[in-house]
Parts: C-alpha cells; structure tokens; sequence
C-alpha cells in the first residue's frame, strides 16, 4: 500500500516586504534553526526566568533508562539501592540509570482568523508561527523528535513526532499554508471550539513524557480548555505562550478604530470616552481571564507580544545564557 501523501509545502510566491510580519513561509522558519542558541525550556533557570521559582520543577527533562547494577559509591542516592542483589553479594549495590536519548516535542499553533491582526510589528499569527519554530528548533538541537499539531478554523493537521529534518519541513509547510489562507477577504470566522479540538486530539499523541508548547491568543477558552490542559500537563511537560496585541491594552483616545467581520466594517471612535472605556475593559479582561485560566491549570506560560520579535521575547523570557557553544536545546 503506498504511503499517504506529504502536506503540501507553500510554494506561492510571497511579498518580501510581508514575510516575518504579515505572513510566514517556510524558508522564514527554518532559518529560525541559526537563532536558537542558548535557548532552553528545562536547563536550571536564572531568575529572570518566566520558568523560574514556583514552575523551575514543572518541567522535568527526560526521563530515565535502567543501565546496569554497580557497586554503591558513598553520595549514591539511597533509593536506588538494589536490595535484593546486594544480600545475594553480601555488599551494597545500586540501580544505576541514563538520561534517556530524547523526548518528543510537539508544538500546537493557533492559525486562526483571531489570530490575524496586529497594530504595530507584525500580526498574532506570525509571532505565534516563529514561537512555535523556535520550540521545534531547540528541541532538534537536543536529539528530541520534533511534531505537533496547527489547526485553524476549519482543519486540524496532526504532524507526528520524529528526528527527521522532512519531519520539520512537513510541520512547518502545515503552518506556511494554513498562514497563507488568513486573509482579509477570508470567508472563515474564528471556530472557538478549534482550540479545544485540536487539544482533544493532542491527547491522542502525547500520553506521557512529552514537551508541549502550545501558541495561540487562546480565543474561545473555557473550563473544558482548562481541563484538557490539566489532563495534559499531568504526564507532560506544558509551556503556554498566549500571544496578544498591545492594543488592547492600551487603546490610543486620538485614533479611531475601524473593525470588520470581512463582509461589514464598523469605525469606533475611540476618542469619544464612553466608546473607548468598554472596549478598553473589555479586552483588559479577556486577556485576564485568559491568564487566569492558564494559571488554574498548572501551566507556565510565556506572554508573547505582536509588537516585538518573537526570538527577543522567547530569549529573554525562558532566561536564555550566552553562549559561545553552538548548541542549545530543550
């Protein structure tokens, strides 16, 4: 039986000018590989950190695989004594256990049409692309196979984990098309159940010791969302990014404000106090519901701005070390 076909990877010619702001393509993500030195999920954090203090053991790095029995050297830890072998031999020996080789990454990115917007540098759906990128370079540079899940309003795409650079060449033609369909003129409107679909499905293919970097503005969460990722987090390691746009935060009063659903606009004059006041409010208090919900759930998670380079802010987030070395990873 022949192999079901590979995604499909963008080949449509995409404006200079826009790639890396309005839309991504799949060379724009692999040259992403050059800048994630440093760069690590699980290595002891500074205090800088966004995993530092109370998240430092929510991510626990790879587990472990038994190596051989060996005689107790004083320091051993106590617990891996093997009792058994050692009253057999008439002197103390321990399980000695290895790093295991590698542990799945898997990324799930948010290419929704809540996600195309952005007031200032680039748009939500870009920053989330060039996030998820940067996870699946990190974990590749640790010998980690790499995959994950992109979904939009209308389809869910399941890319499975391996060490294989076609592997990342497929995951990320899945993101590069799915960015090309986000347009003005798109007939689709944001599915808010998407969300909890594709974690319903990433349940399937992460059952335990995975690393799993979810982003996206989390358009449409609610208590199931919360508990898919409690239900995730338990045998996995979970890092959120929520990726927002300074503009709801911080509505400038001398602008209007014009916002359509692609078929009809509406212009808010944001100038006028009792406009600006409860759209102000109320996207202050999603983006707080939002993070409140991430917070419940046991997840760390990365506030990710479309107003600023996604490899600055993941750098300066996880608490990235200098380094001369060329390596880095999860």
């Amino acid at each position: 039986m022949a192999a079901p076909p590979a995604s499909p990877v963008i080949r449509r010619e995409i404006p200079v000018d826009t790639v890396g702001t309005v839309h991504v393509d799949v060379p724009h993500l692999m040259r992403l590989r050059f800048r994630v030195h440093g760069m690590s999920f699980v290595a002891p954090a500074p205090v800088t950190s966004v995993l530092s203090g109370n998240h430092a053991s929510r991510l626990r790095g790879r587990g472990l695989n038994f190596d051989e029995i060996r005689g107790y050297v004083p320091g051993d830890d106590i617990r891996h004594i093997d009792w058994r072998a050692s009253m057999r031999l008439g002197r103390p020996l321990v399980r000695a256990y290895t790093e295991e080789r590698d542990r799945p990454v898997q990324v799930v990115v948010d290419q929704r049409m809540s996600m195309h917007f952005g007031s200032q540098r680039a748009f939500k759906s870009v920053v989330a692309a060039e996030t998820a990128a940067l996870a699946t370079w990190m974990g590749y540079a640790a010998g980690d196979r790499v995959g994950g899940v992109v979904f939009n309003d209308a389809r869910v795409e399941r890319v499975r984990p391996l060490r294989s650079m076609s592997r990342i060449a497929r995951l990320f033609g899945a993101i590069a098309q799915m960015n090309a369909e986000l347009r003005a003129d798109s007939p689709a409107r944001t599915d808010y159940g998407q969300l909890n679909l594709a974690l319903g499905q990433l349940l399937h293919m992460a059952p335990h010791d995975h690393l799993i970097c979810i982003v996206s503005d989390f358009a449409g969460a609610d208590a199931r969302t919360q508990a898919l990722l409690r239900q995730l987090s338990v045998h996995n390691d979970v890092v959120a990014g929520l990726v927002f746009d300074p503009l709801w935060q911080h509505v400038d009063e001398r602008s209007a404000l014009v916002v359509s659903e692609g078929h009809l606009q509406v212009e808010l004059r944001i100038a006028n106090e009792r406009v600006r006041t409860p759209v102000a409010a109320f996207f202050k208090g999603r983006t707080a519901e939002v993070a409140e919900l991430l917070r419940l759930s046991g997840v760390p998670w990365m506030p990710l701005s479309s107003a600023e380079p996604a490899v600055d802010q993941v750098r300066r987030l996880l608490g990235a070390r200098h380094t001369t070395t060329h390596g880095g990873g999860l």
